[in-house]
């Protein structure tokens, strides 16, 4: 964790990696509920490269757990609130919980402020783009003419485009191939970039697909459904970037 640890004890903890729930309705047992939870690729992913994950609900004041963290993962999800970034809302928009954004915003930015690595995952890149003062395209297809990134069909299907890579980048050097390729079901995207990010990545036609926070050790925004395949490179890439930090931390700490 980055808060104050000492001892040997501490070093062979294994780094706690948070990741942002979602709200769903379920039925359980018969019954009608609201759950907090995460995907469990997610959870698997993580826990498989070493680290402990953690589910954190949006609830009000979840940024002070950024203390007990080594990493956080902001999976997909629903729309952004378009007044977060000063537009009125697209017919196709969907913003269910203005509050909860509000709350992933404060989270998210306390880890950046504090150094955590962080991989933000299709909503979580449009959230990561918002924070620092960027807007979206609310409805992709009106601006490329196809839905190519979120196929419509009857089943849940992801959409297969091109990706072109900054080469020198973060996502470059995960990925580690010649002709990557996205698995994406979005229907937004980034339209005015954020100050202090950078575009490492974009589809076939234009739609940005990665970026990644200026002068942050490892802070990447992935607009793909990092999660919804088998490919575990973005969470390992995390999951090895939150232990740097854990022995990094327990070596300044044992120092002293």
């Amino acid at each position: 964790m980055n808060s104050v640890t000492n001892g040997s004890a501490s070093d062979r903890r294994r780094p706690v990696v948070g990741i942002c729930a979602r709200t769903a309705p379920v039925t359980l047992q018969g019954g009608d509920l609201v759950v907090s939870l995460a995907l469990q690729s997610h959870v698997a992913f993580l826990a498989e490269a070493g680290c402990t994950p953690l589910l954190l609900p949006l609830a009000p004041g979840a940024e002070e757990i950024v203390g007990r963290l080594d990493g956080l993962l902001v999976p997909g999800g629903p729309d952004l609130d378009p007044a977060l970034y000063g537009a009125p809302a697209h017919p196709a928009t969907r913003a269910p919980d203005p509050a909860a954004d509000r709350s992933e915003l404060s989270l998210m930015e306390r880890a950046l402020e504090a150094g955590l690595p962080l991989l933000a995952i299709c909503r979580g890149m449009q959230l990561l783009n918002v924070l620092h003062g960027g807007t979206l395209h609310q409805h992709l297809s009106d601006v490329t003419g196809h839905d190519g990134h979120r196929p419509r069909t009857a089943d849940f299907t992801l959409g297969r485009q091109p990706l072109k890579l900054v080469p020198g980048s973060l996502i470059a050097a995960v990925l580690d191939e010649d002709e990557p390729e996205t698995a994406c079901h979005h229907h937004q995207a980034v339209d005015r970039l954020g100050s202090g990010l950078a575009v490492t990545g974009r589809a076939g036609d234009g739609t940005v697909e990665a970026v990644e926070v200026v002068d942050h050790p490892f802070a990447i925004g992935v607009q793909w459904e990092s999660g919804y395949t088998a490919d575990k490179r973005l969470h390992q890439a995390l999951a090895h970037a939150a232990g740097s930090l854990r022995k990094e931390t327990s070596a300044a700490f044992s120092i002293h």
